[in-house]
């Protein structure tokens, strides 16, 4: 709300001031770099044109004899030298540049915004040491001295906090600080990761407490949300139909066409190319990003070596490079890592930051692709689907999210009885080149179911001559 100043302490402010206090006198520190720098580099020319800029700007000025000889009161470089040494988490070195700064400067004192960055990056780097080294109360305590560790744009540092609790047999500690987190987080792929961890930990009715928790928050993910709980807590799905057994209501069906083996999502070598228990409250709460989430593009310079165990498959080396990372990229290195260590929601959340920072409309294309694997790896197959139609694949990256989408829908109308819809899913992956053996003789099976078994021993038949096996030898009797 902007005050007004009254009459008279706008006269006794202009009173206060002598005309020549009214404008600037001589050259700041900021004005005078060009010229220093010119100066110290022998640009006569340069400094020459820079001088008499100055003394146009300012009239009664002198400047000193020996310009170059001259140092600011304030640091520059010296400051830019110090966030970088932070950014690189190279700690003691900032301190020193701290310190030597303040005794170059003795007027300087470093900026809260520094000293907090400092603060909190030496916090990250004793609670990693303290977490690979198993400390866990160590590592609760410097969460609890700096809450900032727990800010949802570095949620890994809240589940590795309740991993901490679990192992001081705290688990009503870490339940609180997953539910922190659900409370707090707006990442939908964190909210689906933290749900998942949650359940080792929690009963099924703290764990639909957790459901009825973040649903209202996410109203627009009710169907997939619906998935989840089914997944964690083995019941129905809202409005599903009740699975049933896989078995052939003529015959036993082989077990290699058990609709739990359909096949998972394809694994990549890597990214595309661009003692005393603890008290049982949380550490502290998670708290929401100041911003939307979003990671900076670049400027984590742990990216290289990410990258290099990720492309000789170092899967763990690779995440243990990458915790909470500092840009987009590093967060996509790590996601396809998580990926391959069938972490799939973890590789979500990695994906879902490189698509939103929107480097490259390939590099964007790319994470989508990986969102897409993720959902699949956990069976959400629906959002993988509406993801897919979205997105402008290539065509190798199309035909493996369709087919393994209709995969997963081909097993579960055949989980249904839905023997037509479960022909046609797979009648479409033979049309793309895409279906197996295991998943032709469940096909076969549903032929069977139909009571089609003309069609079923000739399919059944066909399987035989290729590779005769116990499976196909069944198939055959049981459609004669």
């Amino acid at each position: 709300m902007r005050t007004a100043l009254t009459p008279a302490l706008t006269l006794a402010l202009l009173l206060a001031l002598s005309a020549p206090a009214l404008a600037q006198s001589a050259p700041t520190d900021q004005d005078l770099e060009a010229l220093r720098f010119y100066t110290g580099q022998g640009d006569e020319v340069s400094a020459e044109a820079e001088l008499r800029r100055l003394r146009s700007q300012f009239p009664g000025w002198t400047p000193p004899e020996n310009m170059a000889a001259q140092q600011a009161s304030q640091p520059s470089t010296e400051i830019d030298l110090i966030y970088r040494r932070i950014a690189d988490g190279d700690v003691a070195g900032a301190q020193r540049s701290i310190a030597e700064t303040r005794k170059s400067f003795p007027g300087w004192a470093p900026p809260a915004e520094m000293e907090q960055l400092l603060a909190i990056t030496e916090a990250q780097q004793g609670f990693d040491a303290a977490v690979a080294a198993g400390q866990a109360q160590e590592a609760i305590a410097i969460v609890r001295g700096a809450p900032a560790l727990l800010r949802c744009d570095r949620v890994n540092n809240a589940w590795k906090t309740a991993e901490m609790q679990v192992a001081l047999a705290d688990s009503g500690g870490a339940l609180a600080t997953y539910r922190g987190v659900l409370s707090a987080c707006t990442g939908f792929a964190e909210i689906v990761a933290t749900l998942e961890k949650a359940s080792a930990v929690a009963t099924p009715a703290q764990m639909q407490e957790l459901f009825a928790l973040v649903r209202p928050r996410f109203a627009s993910n009710a169907a997939a949300l619906d998935t989840l709980e089914a997944r964690l807590l083995g019941v129905a799905p809202a409005g599903a139909a009740t699975a049933t057994a896989t078995a052939p209501a003529t015959a036993p069906a082989p077990a290699s066409t058990a609709p739990a083996s359909t096949a998972p999502p394809p694994r990549r070598a890597a990214a595309p190319a661009p003692s005393a228990p603890t008290p049982s409250a949380p550490a502290a709460a998670p708290q929401a990003p100041a911003s939307s989430g979003s990671l900076p593009r670049q400027g984590d310079g742990r990216l290289a070596a990410t990258r290099s165990a990720a492309q000789s498959g170092a899967w763990a080396e690779c995440l243990a490079r990458s915790t909470n990372p500092g840009s987009a990229e590093l967060a996509y290195e790590r996601a396809w890592c998580a990926y391959n260590l069938d972490r799939p929601a973890e590789a979500l959340a990695g994906f879902a930051q490189m698509e939103r920072a929107r480097i490259s409309p390939d590099l964007t294309r790319d994470a989508r692709f990986g969102m897409a694997l993720s959902y699949l790896d956990q069976n959400m197959t629906d959002n993988a689907a509406q993801l897919a139609a979205a997105t402008d694949f290539t065509r190798e990256q199309r035909l493996t999210i369709e087919s393994i989408i209709l995969n997963q829908r081909g097993v579960r109308a055949y989980e249904r009885k839905d023997y037509h819809r479960a022909i046609a899913f797979l009648d479409a992956m033979e049309d793309m080149g895409k279906l197996t053996r295991d998943l032709a003789i469940l096909r076969a099976y549903a032929y069977l179911n139909l009571d089609k078994r003309d069609e079923a021993y000739r399919q059944f038949e066909t399987l035989h001559r290729q590779l005769a096996t116990k499976e196909t030898r069944a198939g055959m009797a049981a459609s004669r």
